[in-house]
């Protein structure tokens, strides 16, 4: 039996919310289904409404259903716009209640076998502790403004969640007061429990024993007693580190199949931090954020976009990082002359402390060049066409951009020495 698709449940397992059911047959199709609405309608005098109710939930006015420990709980569309909040309680089980089942369902595992299957078996349902409420045992209440319990809504509630317990006896467990994951763990412990051997005894009891037809013991040492007997060997040396991460094998595209270049990149970053993490003990790529990241994919291909394959991966990379093309070619230049301190120096001004930046003026003046104009960790030139930029990381990093269109790209080799930097750059000589 199919368990209700679409289903919720809280951490703990004790709420679970079922979507609303579209109009059609809500009968219940189980004998417990059947018994859990035969407890609320033999306490009705009036069938009329239990009839509503019926056509109610068979119409798919039923929102979605909450479950929790005695209580369900849903939303039911009458005949006015407003819905109405129906709810049916039942009692939880005791713990006492809850000990003895769990003894009877360990002493039957055919019984936890049957729920597993979403049936219910009746030597389990009308056990010691009987899971099925009786006629009473249902407390409907609703917010309509109809005297008589049940209501239309309520009775509508009931067939509602008769359908589920069809599909799925849990329910009534959690109705009960335990969720479904809890209680198979609670008699999974049971059984293994139940099932060792009594402590410093491996001898068969005298009526096994005694069995002619069982058949002899396999010959063998049991684990504990090698493992006890002397010190156990050392733990092997790890294999060596190879020198670098391998290159990923060729990726045949075919239709329909996964991107070979995307299965590239995949396997190549996973080589490249695995060798990173055994050489270093530090992953490269820890704390990059979605752009840098993206930044490094792009700057690690060949042809730094300009193969057809490398403009189709730039292009995913900037929309997916919500940039455009001609900024992510900006940043792939910054990484490859910086890595991610290149990165930083491209798009985060900052405020260096007094030191490096404050002697960098003096210094390029006194080597013949004109008077940078300062601002925040840059120094441009009076033309506009070639700036300095202090990064992070204590490097000069060079820009050049046209004239007065403040559009700079990173170019040159970064350094410690302003001047070096700056004469490097084209034009830097003047």
């Amino acid at each position: 039996m199919n368990r209700p698709t679409g289903a919720r449940a809280s951490a703990d397992g004790l709420r679970r919310t079922f979507p609303a059911r579209p109009a059609g047959d809500t009968a219940a199709t189980t004998w417990w289904g059947r018994a859990w609405v035969t407890a609320l309608t033999a306490q009705s005098r009036d069938p009329g409404r239990l009839a509503r109710g019926a056509d109610l939930a068979a119409r798919g006015s039923v929102d979605a259903v909450t479950v929790t420990p005695g209580l369900v709980l849903a939303y039911v569309h009458g005949s006015r716009p407003r819905p109405y909040r129906a709810r049916l309680r039942v009692r939880p089980l005791t713990d006492d209640d809850w000990a003895r089942l769990l003894d009877h369902i360990a002493d039957h595992p055919a019984h936890l076998a049957a729920l597993l299957d979403r049936e219910l078996p009746p030597a389990l349902a009308e056990g010691p502790v009987p899971l099925l409420p009786g006629v009473g045992d249902l407390i409907p209440d609703c917010t309509c403004p109809d005297p008589v319990r049940p209501c239309k809504h309520a009775a509508a509630l009931c067939h509602r969640t008769a359908r589920l317990l069809d599909q799925d006896p849990f329910v009534l467990l959690l109705l009960r007061g335990r969720g479904e994951d809890d209680l198979i763990d609670t008699l999974t412990r049971l059984s293994v429990t139940r099932a060792a051997p009594a402590p410093g005894g491996d001898e068969l009891p005298d009526d096994e024993a005694e069995d002619p037809y069982r058949p002899p013991p396999l010959p063998g040492v049991r684990a504990r007693d090698v493992l006890a007997a002397g010190p156990r060997p050392p733990v092997p040396p790890p294999p060596p580190v190879p020198d670098g991460p391998a290159a990923p094998p060729s990726y045949p595209s075919g239709h329909g199949g996964p991107d070979p270049l995307a299965l590239d990149q995949l396997a190549t970053q996973a080589a490249a931090r695995a060798h990173a993490l055994l050489t270093t003990g530090r992953d490269p790529l820890a704390g990059l954020g979605h752009w840098a990241d993206a930044v490094r994919i792009a700057a690690a291909r060949p042809g730094s976009g300009l193969t057809s394959a490398a403009r189709a991966l730039y292009a995913r990379l900037a929309r997916a990082a919500g940039r455009d093309v001609t900024d992510l070619h900006r940043a792939v230049a910054a990484w490859q002359l910086g890595g991610e301190a290149g990165l930083v120096a491209l798009e985060e001004p900052w405020d260096p402390p007094a030191g490096p930046f404050d002697r960098a003026r003096p210094t390029l003046l006194a080597a013949g060049h004109p008077r940078l104009r300062p601002e925040r960790n840059r120094l441009t030139h009076p033309a506009g066409d070639r700036q300095l930029r202090l990064g992070r990381d204590g490097l000069w990093y060079g820009y050049i951009s046209d004239p007065g269109r403040d559009d700079w790209w990173p170019t040159g080799t970064p350094g410690l020495d302003p001047v070096a930097v700056f004469g490097a750059l084209p034009g830097g000589g003047a």
